[in-house]
């Protein structure tokens, strides 16, 4: 809201109560999406690093999301998403809300305290809509119940909105019945262009559905109280989205939503200058499940994330994802090092992680100390692991899932320096170069002492 960063204190405590907005479950999320829920789940892990508990609600839209959403028209993407695969809402809504579950999962981001669905909350929707009435800040009209954004004071702050502007017609609304063109729909009425919805519910305005916006406020609050700690989402979502949910949340109980405003940037493809931003409605999207069946492991996917800034925009292409993937491998296949450290080097290299991961989420500041720790600071196996696994409770790479594949690769390596020195004896020197050769493909040279040989990490 201010734009500018902030010393961040909950309301209540230790406790920190998080609202993030999840997916409209007609199609599966694609990697631009999951990039903004990698975002917020960071956001929790240092959170909870630096000691704080906390409680994170994540809502399900499957109804009142409409194709047009800066219009309140068109048609609702879930009966869209239903006659695309010839299926029921239902069933479409049960599908992928599962997929999106399961791309989470493979992403290593913690699951939310709670997935709230628009559909489980129409009561308490219906509630908020009867006392913006009551407050005098909704109106009625033959199809559509509106909030009317003239009585909120400071309306599209959060998106810096030149409401001046719009009022003088740089956007036309659909609906002539509306009072203002930044009004919104609260609530539709299954009449007219909407007569024909299948999902629909009884109400004191007849029959209908709920707008998109009113989801959100009504179920953040009942889960997390108004004003809660933290509200994050993807900047797509300032305007209209996350601007009509503050006014419904000040229209109704006359104070903010939430305390702090976290949005992700966008993933784009292309190139700076000619980036073209991904979206289902650009058919252009990138799923999870495609980069799994092109042999990309999905926490590659995360640590390409991890090596932008959440404010700054991500340039997806497969050399991006494929060098993030190389990373990952080379992180897994470390192995056994050298003398420990004295523990002034450990407590100063944690220190600078802690500053990193607390100055605005810095991840990739933070992927740097993580590999000085790898590459400049000599540590037994052991020790090594411990740090990175103390570090991995932000990152989420699952370097405790590591230490296997570290203990084999340390195995291999000292068995193919004992084959290479029987080789050597044996005077098969043309053998024993080419275990010399395998074993720098898992980045170490071996150098040959008075006492042997030893292996020196290049």
């Amino acid at each position: 809201m201010s734009r500018k960063k902030e010393i961040f204190k909950p309301r209540r405590g230790k406790l920190v109560r998080i609202y993030s907005c999840g997916p409209t479950v007609y199609n599966y999320a694609h990697v631009g999406n999951l990039r903004t829920y990698i975002f917020s789940d960071v956001l929790k892990r240092v959170l909870v690093f630096n000691g704080y508990k906390v409680k994170h609600i994540m809502n399900i839209t499957d109804v009142g999301h409409l194709t047009e959403e800066a219009t309140d028209s068109g048609e609702d993407k879930m009966q869209a998403g239903a006659k695309r695969e010839g299926k029921s809402i239902w069933e479409i809504a049960a599908f992928y809300t599962n997929a999106f579950e399961h791309d989470i999962a493979g992403l290593n981001i913690l699951p939310p305290a709670k997935f709230v669905k628009a559909t489980d909350h129409i009561k308490e929707q219906i509630t908020l809509i009867k006392r913006l009435f009551r407050k005098g800040v909704a109106y009625d009209t033959p199809e559509v119940i509106y909030l009317d954004t003239a009585q909120i004071k400071n309306y599209g702050q959060l998106a810096r909105l030149a409401v001046t502007g719009l009022k003088a017609g740089a956007r036309v609304p659909y609906d002539a019945k509306k009072r203002n063109p930044t009004d919104f729909a609260l609530w539709f009425k299954t009449v007219g262009a909407h007569d024909k919805h299948i999902m629909r519910w009884p109400s004191p305005w007849g029959d209908g559905f709920p707008g998109w916006h009113i989801e959100c406020t009504a179920m953040s609050r009942k889960y997390l109280g108004q004003p809660f700690d933290i509200h994050t989402g993807g900047v797509d979502l300032i305007h209209p989205h996350h601007t009509n949910e503050i006014a419904q949340a000040e229209g109704a109980y006359g104070k903010s939503l939430a305390r702090y405003w976290l949005h992700g940037e966008f993933m784009v493809l292309g190139k700076p200058g000619k980036e073209v931003r991904m979206g289902k409605s650009l058919n252009n999207l990138v799923t999870m499940d495609q980069l799994v069946k092109d042999g990309i492991d999905p926490l590659a996917f995360r640590y390409l994330c991890l090596t932008a800034h959440y404010r700054a925009k991500l340039y997806f292409d497969m050399n991006n994802l494929k060098a993030a993937a190389k990373g990952l491998v080379r992180l897994r296949e470390l192995s056994r090092a050298l003398p420990s450290p004295a523990r002034r080097g450990v407590a100063l290299i944690e220190k600078r992680f802690q500053t990193a991961i607390n100055d605005d989420l810095n991840m990739p500041l933070a992927i740097q100390v993580l590999w000085k720790v790898i590459d400049d600071f000599d540590f037994d196996p052991k020790k090594k692991l411990k740090l990175l696994e103390k570090f991995d409770e932000v990152l989420g790479l699952g370097v405790k899932d590591m230490q296997e594949t570290l203990v084999l690769a340390s195995k291999e390596l000292e068995h193919l320096m004992s084959e290479r020195e029987k080789l050597r004896k044996d005077k098969k020197w043309a053998e024993a170069d080419i275990l010399r050769q395998r074993i720098k493909e898992r980045g170490y040279n071996i150098v040959d002492t008075d006492k042997g040989p030893k292996l020196e990490k290049i």
